[in-house]
């Protein structure tokens, strides 16, 4: 990449950065080469890597011109492999003898940040015993690595790849906590964040005091002249609240990529040190226990003048390149990508069976394709989503949920909404005007996020009962509003665990857990509204989940219906799933079908009785069925 003149404003702090940044690489390059030397290569990770190796070398090499890196990349393996603890090259030995453990029909997920539900490390481990309550078999915990305070976009800037936040805990409380869930029977999952680090990591901190090989980090410009050529074909992720993909550096002197927030930089794959540093912190956090990556915004990490820097070739390169890394280092793990794309890009990120990539993805369009079909009482467009998803390829393989930390951004299918006589905009405008109360008729509480006048665009926010009704139920004392409002979130977390792929809870969903209103008082919170569903999880209501008749009572009780529901063999990773006609927009249905058995989930998404007819097919629904559904019902009908 080409750099300008370095502008330089203190020569002191400048000569104290790089020997710093210096004497961090001869340290780190010393405990590689001590690691190396422990042992003779292992025959186990011999015979993975010599299977693996020549399309490891070929992939390297059709980015980078760089043997040494190659090499430092193989050792880096070796050494990660040679400290691999004995208990988790045991995990490796039965995940390679079942390969699809993640697509096991009793998978279930929750998701949740470790300071809200806990405080630290070491209390959430006190805290599993409610989550076996729950027959979890996967916890997500949230951003959790070193970052700054109080600006680090919920964790998403990250100072540190290898070490845990000192205010979570450290690193040995995180392998603590790994092993803890793994006898639980419990798959650890965390975020790494491919496509940036913060302002504050100590490569951007060399950087800004004017070491030009870490400025190669980045992507950093003397002038406006690449910026601007970037800028006439990359959109803006947050015109509103972030805009622009640029942002001036006083202290370098120099414009400095940031397509999500100012502090977050951009890392320059296309220097392989980036590429050989980052695939090494992914191995050390896998040899402290962690079994899933999500890793964010991958779309996003390969850029090209002239194009939107978005899902290009090279980014499935090194998606590849990482898989490969896994399963010779650690094949116990596997990576879950977040692709917020349309599902024509979705089955790219799953690779091929001959060469694959991601094992699964977030399925952020059926959640986003759930709200919609409930605010309008429309299961269309869901079910023309689903199809869509249940024709990818069948190495694809999702994780549904309904909330997560993230904001609801309204990414409906616009050509199939025109198909179906929608307008795409006033539709979009209804569903985030709905889901902030603004809509006569409507029993939701949420607020809008990042709302761009110009664009009209919107994104909303909410915990799953405060959006389907719940809170204002209970604020103004409506009894049949509440008994609806709780049949509506059971209704949707039904429809969500009998989809292709496994449900994921947001922590607090199993009980019914409100918006936490008291952001607005923090100075460090009330800019980003997403903080209204990033609550304290609530232990005096979740004591009331053994109180029958409670809300969280019977929200706990429904989550468990759902876990037993999948316990169905029509759960199977091999069944064949599809939606089926109800003639009746109102009605979803969703056949499930293994080798003489068939399931039939129908989801009623409005507050009236509603009537479905299924026509007869041969080899699968052998005769019509007919069923008449009260509000928000949800039943299973076993053939």
């Amino acid at each position: 990449m080409a750099q300008g003149n370095q502008s330089v404003q203190d020569q002191q702090s400048n000569t104290t950065a790089a020997s710093h940044a210096k004497s961090s690489r001869k340290s780190a390059a010393k405990t590689a080469s001590k690691t190396t030397r422990k042992s003779a290569p292992s025959k186990v990770f011999t015979a993975r890597l010599e299977s693996r190796k020549d399309e490891l070398e070929r992939l390297f090499s059709s980015l980078y011109s760089d043997h040494d890196q190659f090499d430092a990349l193989i050792e880096a393996m070796a050494a990660a492999y040679a400290d691999r603890p004995a208990d988790l090259k045991r995990l490796d030995k039965t995940r390679e003898a079942d390969p699809e453990w993640y697509k096991r029909g009793d998978m279930f997920g929750m998701t949740m940040y470790t300071d809200l539900f806990a405080g630290d490390l070491k209390k959430l481990a006190e805290k599993i015993p409610y989550l076996k309550e729950q027959k979890l078999t996967y916890l997500h915990l949230m951003p959790l690595l070193t970052m700054p305070h109080p600006n680090n976009d919920g964790g998403y800037a990250v100072e540190d790849f290898d070490t845990v936040d000192p205010k979570l805990g450290t690193n040995e409380d995180l392998a603590e906590l790994a092993k803890k869930l793994r006898r639980a029977g419990i798959s650890l999952c965390i975020d790494f964040v491919m496509n940036h680090t913060a302002s504050t990591h100590r490569w951007a901190k060399a950087a800004q005091a004017g070491d030009p090989e870490y400025q190669d980090y980045y992507f950093c410009y003397d002038d406006r002249t690449v910026p601007d050529e970037y800028d006439a074909h990359v959109p803006q992720v947050f015109p509103n609240t972030a805009p622009g993909n640029f942002s001036w550096n006083e202290q370098m002197g120099k414009w400095v990529m940031t397509q999500f927030y100012p502090f977050q930089w951009d890392l320059n794959y296309r220097n392989p040190k980036v590429l050989v540093a980052m695939l090494s912190s992914v191995m050390h956090l896998a040899n402290l226990g962690v079994e899933v990556f999500r890793i964010d915004a991958v779309p996003y990490i390969w850029k090209q003048l002239g194009t939107n820097c978005r899902n290009l070739p090279e980014v499935h390169t090194i998606v590849r390149m990482l898989r490969i890394v896994l399963e010779c280092v650690c094949p116990a793990v596997v990576l879950k990508g977040e692709v917020v794309m349309a599902p024509k890009e979705l089955a790219a990120y799953f690779g091929t069976p001959e060469a694959p990539e991601c094992h699964m993805l977030y399925n952020v369009s059926i959640m986003v394709n759930l709200w919609s079909a409930l605010a309008s009482r429309d299961v269309r467009l869901l079910k023309a989503q689903i199809d869509k998803l249940n024709a990818l390829p069948d190495n694809c393989w999702f994780v549904n949920y309904l909330r997560c930390h993230d904001d609801i951004g309204w990414g409906l299918d616009e050509d199939v909404e025109r198909e179906l006589g929608i307008d795409p905009l006033k539709h979009k405008e209804f569903l985030y005007h709905f889901y902030e109360g603004a809509v006569p008729g409507s029993w939701s509480m949420g607020e809008l996020y990042n709302y761009d006048e110009a664009t009209r665009d919107a994104r909303s926010c909410g915990t799953t009962a405060s959006l389907c009704g719940v809170e204002k139920a209970i604020i103004t004392h409506d009894k049949p509003l509440y008994e609806t409002s709780v049949k509506r979130d059971l209704l949707m977390h039904q429809a969500v665990g009998f989809l292709r792929g496994f449900p994921m809870l947001n922590c607090g969903d199993e009980i019914g857990q409100l918006n936490g209103w008291d952001y607005k008082e923090d100075p460090d919170r009330v800019e980003d509204s997403r903080n209204l569903h990033r609550s304290k999880f609530d232990w005096d209501k979740a004591a009331l989940r053994k109180k029958s008749g409670t809300l969280q009572n019977r929200l706990f009780k429904g989550m468990a219906e759902v876990r037993e529901e999948r316990h169905d063999p029509c759960f199977a990773p091999d069944a064949w799933v599809s939606t089926w006609d109800t003639f009746n927009d109102a009605v979803l249905a969703v056949v499930r079908k293994v080798e003489g058995e068939t399931l039939i989930g129908l989801f009623n998404f409005s507050e009236h009785d509603q009537h479905a007819h299924l026509n007869a097919s041969e080899g699968i629904l052998d005769a019509p069925l007919d069923a008449d559904l009260e509000p928000y019902e949800a039943r299973f009908v076993q053939l």
